[in-house]
């Protein structure tokens, strides 16, 4: 069909006048405050007005109104009560005169009173779906004239089930006579959007919406659907979701609209886009569509997508250009050619912008009303008298209208918080709505920021995404990645942590289609793994002098000189990233989706390890000395982060390094060893070998030229390799049994996501997963929570990592006879919620199971199964859930899903584990955001945080420096040094710190005392042990002493006073002791005795901390100091907590770098 007029020429030009539009906002200003506003809005008003309005409303709607539990909403419902806000409504007054002892005593009386009350003040926001209350509201709304557009909504879609749940009743109000438009999410509609599989997820939303659109077009008068969005990364899957469903040619005359956010720079393009698809679709004989141009309202969430992936903000960084942006589109958009394709909703309140959009269409001869292409659009229930007045001015009037059934209220939560928070902020037109008549200053105010606003829509361009991350054009120069780009934003000196792939971006969505298309197939490392075969124990002695020979000139080169190289493989491994996703996947069966983060991960282990290195070489108080030849054994589970990570992390210490894949992933390390040459690493300095598990391999580990072996794996793997050769120096990250505790203050929808994704990710792999889920109290009887873990679960697409689509991949290899047992055999009072079944020929791929009655003291509890097998175990307090977690040998990870801060506050003093997480996932820790490392089991030998300020500390050999006092000519001085530099340390390196303190996230490094037994051994001084026992007493440590000297015991009694525990013993009765050893570190002063060395390999659990006596604190604290890291949700829907997170038992915690 041909347009009848030709586009503007200009489509800023107008002769509206500021004056005009502010004459227009008065007259509707004054028009409605004779309208008598209803009394749930203006009670509503009236208490976001005060101060502490928001935070207790925000608070009411989320810990009161949300909670299944009447018991844990009775608990915030007191503490509401506390501190409540100078004005409220006398119906919230008088529940919170119930909301002291009555609460507690009878909460299921007094809380559903409160609930039902507050659901009052918001009625006039979000409707009843039920069909009888919905039909009279509607008929209530639209009885002036006023057309509605209608959204359901519903629980969190975790799966299939609340996915076609929520289709189904969709496609019910499409059925009604009485609806005419609704609007649609596809995030909501549809379970799995993977967006490393973008055509196949683009295809099968289409599939999924199709029926639904066909339902819409034919009805006598068809309905209207409007796809909404939200989230940035939806953009692009929207927009071709929407473009090929109307394609169809059975939805050729179907009326239908997209939604279009103006705060995001990406708009103008988009709205260009579908302007174009429009007019092929109208020349083709097909329906004009519609945009609904609206300013955005998920800025919150975006900021904290942004700040913890490190991409940049998507919306645009001001509310000014937003606004600018929106009037620029809407110069754009009301232009009489443009509208007979593209027909427009002005949605939003600033009664400066709707005014400026009617005169301006006044000017350009353009009617409104749906029959003419333009119509006004506002939210239901806000600021209702101009919603009336602007109706009778212009015609037209559209509400979106939410509605929710009274049954899944809380469900509306993050819905109402927006639209809280838009009646309260400043920032907002909305907060003045209702005092704007009897305000001259606040009318003063808004017109200001119009004036502003239109200024810069007149004189600025559009300006490009934010988002244009392109992994293939990164790569295309052939060459290592340039640090301080997007790509690889640390600079020396500057660390930062390397961004994840942004896959809203339409270039990386087919970058990551051609890696998908390469992994069936692959033989990249194949013959570099064939190069490093080595077949007797000649060939390992060998290759273990070529490393050591070329030691002492990598050790020469300086640390400046080996931080540079590590840079550089940074670099390398950057623009080598699409074959490092490649090889795990072909070889290991990881997705890309899992690959992609360990990918980031390694090179931050490059550029981490590079910067601490250094920072400990320009400390003038110790002289590091690197230990020749470091031995590194990694796992398969993670197999490019983990072998670069301990790789680097021995390189950049002067260490030669000789480093053996586990067999399940040669190829991947491999690729690796070639990247790290590439970069500059010398031959003979880094060895990847290839070594059979036979007498072969056991010589390469058993050889006593390995000066230290960096292992990651079993801890029985570590117990093996300590009994080959005990004095050989181990450090080990281990295994873990980890849980996750949901209590019934928790969010049960994001903990039964975070539940899953912690269980099933890299199908259970992880060291890190969750195998045990511990619900406490009412959770276990908790409908919500089962009903969206079993949804979570059993929705998840399991496939090898050439179908994109797939959630979870393989497990590595066939079953073993644990993971075997952990898959089929149920412990007594257990059943499957969800039952393993393999699903291929080749005994890898598996369902994920669950099983429930999972009993403390079981098989279950305490066996570490690593694959694709979850536990619920239930407990009646967090008390006794806190029993369970720590009642197993690990503590790796542990987490916690809960909302009351008492109940964070009290866990995190309580749990044992090296990383802690609340409210969220406890898989995929970050370099130095959450440096990775467990208590008990979970690490062997003298080792520290992987990815943490205290990694290469214990990599290294220590003495004082120049600027320390001579220990034998000056021992008094050289005390007084070490006690100084203790407090020092104490108070500024090891006090609870956030380093990169990022928006809505919190992530604490702290240091915890622990007790550990100092062996005096023969040869030691006096002098040195009081030095110790000084470190001992700044970390707060208990210790109790063994002196091989009465001179050594005699000094510990003067340090420690007369009531110490100290034991007078020679090597032998040491020795014997270490099993019954209630402490499980041992500081050691002195020559190490060979019996000490064969019971320390006996018993894993106690770690020998070895070395010179120093008066740094930076080196002798650390025996007496246990690493923990915590990382903590710290915002609702985007915003902050209105209470700060306690994670560290009062003490508090410092933000940003020292």
């Amino acid at each position: 069909m041909p347009r009848s007029q030709s586009p503007l020429d200009d489509p800023r030009a107008t002769s509206v006048t500021v004056e005009e539009i502010s004459s227009q906002v008065r007259s509707w200003v004054d028009a409605a405050a004779l309208r008598p506003v209803p009394g749930p809005a203006k009670m509503l008003s009236d208490l976001l007005r005060d101060p502490k309005g928001l935070e207790f409303t925000l608070g009411f709607v989320d810990r009161v109104i949300r909670p299944e539990d009447p018991r844990a909403a009775a608990v915030e419902l007191r503490r509401l009560a506390q501190d409540p806000p100078a004005f409220l409504p006398a119906p919230l007054r008088r529940v919170l005169g119930l909301g002291g002892l009555a609460s507690q005593l009878a909460p299921t009386a007094v809380v559903p009173t409160a609930q039902a009350t507050m659901r009052r003040m918001v009625s006039h926001l979000i409707l009843d779906a039920r069909p009888r209350p919905l039909s009279a509201a509607i008929s209530r709304l639209t009885a002036d004239g006023t057309a509605l557009n209608i959204n359901l909504l519903g629980e969190a879609v975790l799966g299939a089930q609340e996915a076609s749940r929520r289709m189904q009743g969709v496609r019910e109000l499409v059925e009604r006579e009485d609806v005419d438009y609704l609007s649609i999410k596809v995030s909501s509609l549809v379970d799995h959007l993977p967006l490393w599989a973008a055509a196949e997820t683009v295809d099968h939303t289409v599939e999924t919406l199709l029926p639904l659109y066909l339902d819409a077009a034919r009805r006598d008068r068809p309905t209207f659907l409007n796809m909404d969005m939200e989230e940035y990364r939806d953009l692009e899957l929207t927009l071709q979701v929407f473009e090929k469903l109307l394609d169809r040619p059975e939805l050729e005359h179907l009326h239908a609209g997209i939604v279009l956010q103006a705060y995001l720079p990406d708009a103008p393009a988009a709205m260009e886009r579908v302007r174009a698809f429009a007019e092929r679709r109208v020349a083709a004989g097909g329906a004009p569509v519609k945009v609904r141009l609206v300013k955005g309202a998920n800025l919150a969430m975006e900021q904290v997508d942004a700040s913890v992936h490190g991409w940049t903000q998507a919306p645009l960084l001001s509310k000014e250009e937003t606004d600018a942006q929106y009037k620029r589109m809407l110069l754009e958009a009301l232009d009489p050619a443009r509208l007979e394709v593209v027909h427009l909703g002005v949605a939003g309140h600033n009664l400066f912008d709707i005014a400026f959009a009617h005169l301006l269409m006044r000017e350009r001869g353009i009617p409104s009303g749906p029959g003419h292409g333009v119509e006004f659009e506002m939210l239901a229930g806000m600021a209702p008298g101009q919603q009336a007045v602007v109706r009778e001015s212009t015609g037209t009037m559209r509400l979106y209208v939410p509605i929710v059934h009274p049954r899944h209220f809380d469900v509306a939560v993050s819905y109402l918080v927006r639209r809280l928070e838009e009646n309260a902020s400043s920032q907002n037109f909305l907060s003045a709505a209702f005092e704007l008549e009897s305000s001259e200053e606040l009318f003063e105010r808004e017109r200001q920021r119009f004036v502003r606003a239109l200024e810069r829509a007149m004189s600025e361009t559009s300006l490009p995404t934010h988002r244009d991350q392109d992994r293939g054009a990164e790569a295309a120069s052939g060459g290592p990645l340039r640090l301080g780009s997007p790509a690889l934003p640390a600079v020396p000196g500057a660390f930062r942590n390397t961004p994840d792939t942004d896959l809203s971006t339409a270039a990386n969505q087919e970058w990551a289609a051609r890696i998908t298309h390469r992994i069936r197939g692959s033989e990249l490392g194949v013959q570099e793994i064939r190069a490093a075969r080595l077949e007797s124990v000649e060939e390992v002695e060998a290759t273990i002098s070529r490393a050591l020979d070329a030691q002492a000139a990598w050790a020469g080169l300086g640390v400046e000189k080996r931080a540079q190289i590590l840079r550089r493989a940074a670099g390398t491994l950057a623009a080598h990233r699409a074959e490092l996703l490649e090889v795990m996947a072909s070889e290991t069966g990881k997705t890309l989706e899992q690959g992609d983060p360990e990918v980031s991960e390694a090179i931050d282990f490059a550029l981490y390890y590079a910067e601490q290195a250094e920072r400990l070489a320009a400390q003038g108080d110790l002289v590091p000395s690197p230990r020749p030849l470091t031995l590194v054994t990694p796992p398969w589970n993670f197999p490019v982060a983990i072998p670069t990570g301990g790789t680097l992390s021995a390189l950049v210490t002067g260490s030669s390094v000789i480093m053996k894949p586990a067999p399940q992933s040669r190829r991947s390390g491999a690729l690796i060893g070639r990247l790290l040459h590439e970069a500059g690493v010398p031959q003979d300095v880094f060895t990847l070998v290839d070594v059979p598990e036979n007498e072969v391999g056991r010589a390469l580990i058993a050889d006593p030229r390995i000066s230290q072996l960096i292992l990651t794996g079993a801890s029985e793997t570590a117990s093996l390799f300590a009994s080959w050769r005990p004095e050989l120096r181990i450090l080990a990250e281990t295994s873990g049994k980890n849980s996750i505790i949901v209590t019934p203050h928790a969010d049960l929808d994001l903990a039964a996501r975070d539940v899953a994704a912690s269980a099933f990710g890299h199908a259970g792999q992880k060291c890190s997963a969750a195998s045990l889920v511990i619900t406490v109290g009412s959770v276990t009887r908790s409908r919500r929570f089962s009903a969206q873990l079993a949804d979570a679960v059993l929705s998840l697409h399991v496939g090898p990592p050439t179908d994109p689509t797939a959630q979870m991949g393989p497990v590595v290899e066939q079953p073993g006879q644990k993971l075997r047992a952990g898959l089929t055999e149920l412990g007594d009072g257990e059943a499957w919620l969800s039952r393993p079944r393999l699903l291929d020929e080749g005994g890898t791929l598996f369902s994920p199971g669950v099983r429930t009655g999972v009993e403390e003291g079981s098989a279950f509890h305490l066996t570490e199964y690593f694959g694709p097998v979850l536990g619920v175990i239930h407990a009646e307090t967090l008390e006794e859930a806190v029993r369970i977690q720590n009642g197993t040998a690990y503590g790796l990870t542990a987490g916690l899903h809960s909302l009351d801060p008492e109940e964070i506050a009290w866990w995190t003093e309580h749990v044992e584990a090296g990383n802690l997480y609340v409210n969220r996932g406890i898989t995929g820790a970050i370099v130095e955001r959450q440096p990775f490392g467990g208590w008990k089991r979970s690490s062997v030998g003298q080792t520290a945080k992987a990815g943490g300020p205290n990694y290469l500390v214990h990599l290294m050999d220590w003495a004082d420096g120049a600027a320390v006092p001579d220990r034998q000519s000056d021992p008094e001085t050289w005390a007084a040094a070490a006690r100084h530099s203790d407090r020092e340390h104490f108070s500024v390196t090891f006090a609870p710190r956030d380093v990169q303190d990022l928006h809505g996230e919190i992530n604490v490094l702290r240091y915890l005392p622990l007790p550990v037994m100092v062996r005096a051994a023969e040869g030691s001084s006096p002098h040195e042990l009081a030095r110790v026992l000084h470190a001992a007493a700044t970390a707060d440590a208990a210790v109790e002493v063994s002196a091989a000297s009465r001179d050594s015991a005699e000094a510990a009694r003067r340090a420690l006073g007369d009531e110490a525990s100290v034991t007078v013993e020679d090597a032998a009765a040491f020795a014997s002791r270490v099993p019954s050893l209630p402490q499980s570190r041992v500081r050691l002063i002195g020559a190490v005795d060979p019996q000490l060395r064969t019971a320390i390999a006996e018993n894993i659990e106690v770690a020998l901390f070895t070395g010179e006596v120093v008066a740094s604190g930076r080196v002798e604290l650390l025996p007496f100091l246990r690493e923990q890291a915590i990382s903590a949700t710290n915002h609702r829907y985007g915003n902050p907590l209105p209470q700060p997170l306690d994670l560290t038992g009062g003490r508090g915690f410092s933000r940003g770098r020292a």
